[in-house]
């Protein structure tokens, strides 16, 4: 029951009510935007925790993304697809050229070179002012969309139903690859790597994949973020935002791609929230929520939806 709702219904339903959440309450459109971007590079970590490891580092390829549209846009021409494409290239060589030298590593050593790597990203673009504008940042110009130059509302649309596009898209390679042989493959490093090479299997092949799909997705994040926002800051980059990464996995869980987004928009809505009631406490109300996820709800807000539902359709039988 629970793997079949979780297969052919979950995906479909959650976008469904992401693509009409808007229509509902329009103020909630810029926030479930950041939610989607914020749940690509979720399900890149979700990837990764499959193989029981932590990156502390990917808010680089993020910011990678986010510069890569800041700059084409400036450019001036190039569509919306075009700059997400790019974003996605710039971040997937970024990953495969630091992924040859991270992969080999595991554990703390594998997060925490990932956090260097991070953070010397972060000093690059800081004080490369004359390109990136050091901490002011620089604006995003608005792209056109499909060939057609859109004012500030219909593009706002226009890119939250592309967001909820690539979302989709994502979804079903993502679920493909993790139900395919060399998903499965992740696993096996997390559980015994030895046995995974005695079975003529590469570990280094199947993390590296892992890496790199991870930072591809966070790159199609930043250049999400980048749209929009407007603009882009080296603070993209910066370890803090990774840590919100990893904090958005854990809460939704990693059972099923689903639960990224679940966790995202859960933890943008009691950040603004939160930040708007409760002032510079957000950030304890955020830990208080993980600290109950974690000790109450192992396998996330979608173990908790796992269980609920079947509960209620088994109640409606009787």
């Amino acid at each position: 029951m629970n793997s079949r709702f979780g297969a052919l219904v979950a995906q479909p339903v959650a976008l469904v009510l992401i693509s009409i959440a808007p229509m509902l309450l329009p103020s909630l459109r810029p926030l479930l935007l950041v939610a989607m971007s914020i749940a690509l590079c979720a399900i890149g970590l979700l990837i990764l925790l499959r193989a029981g490891q932590v990156s502390f580092g990917h808010a680089l390829y993020f910011a990678i993304g986010a510069y890569v549209v800041a700059f084409g846009s400036r450019a001036g021409g190039l569509d919306l697809w075009v700059l997400l494409g790019l974003a996605l290239v710039c971040s997937v060589a970024a990953g495969a050229l630091l992924g040859t030298i991270l992969v080999r590593y595991r554990g703390i050593f594998y997060g925490m070179l990932n956090l260097a790597f991070s953070m010397l990203g972060y000093t690059v673009f800081l004080r490369a002012y004359s390109y990136t504008g050091g901490s002011d940042g620089i604006r995003v110009v608005p792209p056109p969309m499909l060939g057609f130059s859109l004012d500030a509302y219909e593009f706002g649309w226009g890119l939250y139903y592309c967001a909820v596009a690539l979302l989709a898209l994502v979804f079903w390679m993502v679920h493909r690859y993790l139900h395919s042989p060399l998903g499965a493959a992740l696993g096996a490093v997390k559980t015994n790597e030895v046995r995974l090479e005695y079975l003529g299997i590469s570990a280094y092949r199947v993390m590296f994949v892992a890496h790199v799909s991870a930072a591809g997705l966070a790159g199609l994040g930043g250049g999400l973020v980048a749209l929009s926002t407007g603009h882009v800051t080296p603070d993209l980059a910066y370890w803090s935002l990774s840590a919100e990464f990893v904090f958005v996995a854990v809460l939704g869980g990693t059972a099923n791609v689903v639960g990224a987004l679940i966790g995202a928009v859960s933890f943008e809505l009691i950040r603004s929230y939160a930040s708007i009631y409760a002032g510079n406490a957000w950030q304890l109300i955020l830990g208080t929520v993980l600290v109950f996820v974690v000790l109450f709800a192992p396998q996330g807000l979608w173990g908790v939806v796992q269980r609920v539902l079947p509960a209620r359709a088994k109640e409606e039988r009787l």
